[in-house]
């Protein structure tokens, strides 16, 4: 039970150790094209396969029998693709925040 447990503690150490060197990798990557002033052409480029990959992990669950998209909005995946999609679609500016209409017992 010990080496069990053990291999699924490495498992695990390897997995979160990947994916923080995928991510300074991807960091460094941005970084890199923003001071060589590129970084817009290679968001153009990103922002129709971030779509795309965001689709296709939505639709994955729907073939896995999960009935479409869920009360949760999908896989995790699926949704920081479509965040990732949003902000690349958008030119990585800001959308200007909506003003709040008051609500019960705020004064108008």
């Amino acid at each position: 039970m010990e080496r069990v447990l053990d291999v699924l503690l490495l498992r695990f150490g390897l997995i979160a150790g990947g994916l923080v060197v995928l991510a300074l990798l991807v960091f460094a990557v941005a970084l890199g094209l923003k001071r060589r002033g590129r970084l817009d052409a290679a968001r153009r480029y990103a922002a129709p396969a971030a779509q795309a990959l965001s689709r296709c992990l939505d639709g994955r669950g729907v073939a896995r029998g999960r009935g479409g998209v869920s009360r949760g909005g999908g896989s995790v995946a699926g949704s920081v693709l479509r965040a990732a999609a949003r902000r690349l679609g958008d030119g990585g500016r800001e959308q200007p925040r909506r003003e709040r209409e008051p609500g019960r017992g705020e004064p108008r």
